[in-house]
Formats: structure tokens, sequence, C-alpha cells
């Protein structure tokens, strides 16, 4: 801009939209490789994107503390605890919360801290 004489925002700002932009574009416009669109639709969730996400390690009697609540993970299938697993937390902007130890989860709780039985496996 320097080299083009200018001194004012107002000039900044008119080069850049009718000079710049043109000549940036020219210099390094590449054509693609093929015909069509790379962008693919999300078919999942929101659900798992659009929340706070905190990693915690299991304490020795199978809970974990957040937000000074005590969450406490129940038996399941696959094992009996995770006592010093790294599990993440879910807070989900309902206030819901849901623990998942890789992509599984384990529990959900309501806003206080109590499980809720509709652990219909929210999406991750």
């Amino acid at each position: 801009m320097r080299l083009a004489g200018i001194t004012t925002m107002d000039e900044a700002n008119r080069f850049l939209k009718e000079t710049f932009v043109r000549e940036h574009n020219a210099r390094f416009a590449v054509n693609a490789g093929e015909p069509g669109t790379a962008f693919v639709a999300f078919a999942g969730s929101m659900k798992g994107i659009l929340c706070i996400q905190v990693e915690h390690t299991v304490a020795d009697d199978n809970t974990l503390r957040y937000k000074n609540q005590v969450l406490q993970i129940p038996e399941d299938r696959h094992r009996h605890h995770y006592v010093k697993a790294k599990v993440h937390v879910h807070h989900y902007p309902d206030e819901t919360l849901a623990i998942f130890h890789g992509p599984r989860q384990l529990a959900v709780f309501d806003k206080y801290g109590n499980p809720k039985e509709d652990t219909g496996k929210l999406a991750a």
C-alpha cells in the first residue's frame, strides 16, 4: 500500500476491494482437480459438539467431581468400575450432564447431578 501511495483508511479499503483481491486471486488461484464440491452435509447430531467437554480421572470410589457435584458412574456390561480411567464429562446447554469413556456413554445426569433413568445414549 505504501508503494501505491495510500495514506488513509478509506484509500486502503478501496485498494483492497478494487485492486488487491483481484490481483491476489489472479496470481494464486488454482483450478479444482475434479468437478463438483468437496462439501458433505453433516448427518450427525450437534448435541455432542455444542457442549462443554471436560476430561476427568475417575476416583477410587468410581465417582468424579464436576462443579461441586459428585457423579457416580454405574456398573455396566463392559466394566465393573472405571477407577483411574480418563473420562469426559459433557455439559449440555440444557444443563444435563453425560459421562463418556471414549465413544461409550456411561451415565446421564440432570442439572442437579441426579442420575437419569433415560440413558437412551445421547450422541457423543
